[in-house]
């Protein structure tokens, strides 16, 4: 059984600097992509950013690229998301999914991952 669990989220000021983890049990990230996905208007769940599950690829929403920046540590069967410059627009539940490379549909859509966490809060303030 697959299970993944967010940290990291709190409360920061704007201009600051947070890193959220996903910890992932019950598979190796290197057989899984990982995305992160926030809520936004008329979405409950955005498309922010993944890394491909050979670790080679990453890729993000044009609303935060170079802003954000995913990684792992395969060691730790973690992936990171590292969110720089923080916004107030920012704030929200961060969720990290997972998804079989063979599963059918796009790393971008959150309704072709298979397992999520249970999100973690990021508040900025301005």
């Amino acid at each position: 059984q697959v299970q993944l669990r967010e940290s990291g989220g709190g409360l920061v000021q704007a201009g600051d600097s947070l890193s959220l983890s996903c910890l992932i049990s019950g598979r190796t990230i290197n057989t899984l992509d990982v995305g992160w996905f926030r809520p936004a208007p008329g979405k409950e769940r955005d498309f922010v950013g993944f890394i491909r599950w050979t670790g080679d690829r990453t890729d993000y929403a044009e609303s935060v690229r170079g802003r954000f920046t995913i990684s792992r540590d395969n060691a730790k069967n973690t992936v990171y998301l590292q969110i720089n410059s923080l916004k107030p627009e920012d704030t929200a539940v961060y969720y990290c999914a997972a998804r079989p490379p063979d599963a059918s549909g796009t790393p971008y859509s959150p309704g072709d991952y298979n397992y999520w966490g249970q999100g973690t809060r990021v508040t900025v303030s301005a």
